[in-house]
């Protein structure tokens, strides 16, 4: 077994302050229960991606190393964080999504696997209307079959993230697809493996899907319209200027 590896956490947030402190605080208790030994520490970098709320203030209140992207695109801040980041093995969450007690022990299980490029987490959603459930339900499917893999919890080793030139700036939308399916096509020119971690789900929060109308669930989470509009940035201001609460 390789020495174990530092982990950092790259956490994006555009307005958070509701929901970054139970996401730092799920992944502080989740790491609590990975034995020392596996890993060589672990950091929360956390990247105000030009909020206008309390954001800063709650991710220093938890202990998250704090940096700045002024200007709001999910890759950009992604890629910021992972510049100030000091782990081997960066792990990109959202600042919405909450981690199960299991996670750590996963994240610590690859870090610890040379063979191990990155992955992904499964994610669990929770809607409350049925349709949308049913919705999410489907393209879940479709996604796993096509090798997709969304970024509420993703995770790279340091070499390879430098090799890709990390995520994709001039996505504005489907940034985390792209990465994913790229550090997969790096993996079998490394002769590695990418692993896609369906066992342990992570949980993003609902809160679009039960407070936009149907229409724009439907439009704006389909991977076909996401894929022909992805660098057209218009196209998704209003994901951007107002996430809902």
């Amino acid at each position: 077994m390789d020495e174990p590896l530092s982990i950092s956490i790259v956490i994006p947030a555009l307005n958070e302050a509701l929901y970054l402190g139970p996401t730092i605080e799920a992944l502080r208790t989740s790491f609590a229960r990975v034995p020392g030994e596996r890993v060589g520490g672990v950091e929360v970098v956390v990247v105000d991606n030009g909020s206008e709320d309390a954001t800063g203030e709650v991710a220093r209140g938890f202990g998250a190393r704090l940096v700045y992207e002024p200007i709001r695109n999910v890759a950009r801040a992604r890629n910021a964080g992972a510049r100030a980041a000091s782990g081997s093995l960066l792990v990109f969450l959202d600042a919405d999504t909450l981690v199960p007690q299991s996670f750590g022990q996963e994240v610590a299980e690859r870090a610890v696997d040379a063979t191990c490029l990155g992955g992904a987490f499964d994610t669990e959603q929770r809607a409350h209307r049925p349709v949308v459930r049913a919705y999410l339900s489907l393209w879940r499917c479709v996604g796993l079959a096509l090798g997709m893999a969304q970024g509420a919890a993703q995770f790279c080793r340091r070499d390879a993230f430098d090799a890709l030139g990390g995520y994709d700036e001039d996505l504005f939308m489907g940034e985390d697809v792209d990465f994913y399916w790229r550090m997969k096509r790096l993996a079998r020119k490394w002769g590695k493996r990418t692993a896609f971690v369906r066992h342990v789900r992570v949980a993003p929060s609902a809160r679009r899907f039960d407070n936009w109308p149907l229409w724009k669930v439907l439009l704006w989470t389909n991977p076909v319209v996401v894929a022909g509009l992805g660098r057209w940035k218009t196209a998704w201001r209003g994901w951007y200027a107002a996430p809902p609460r």
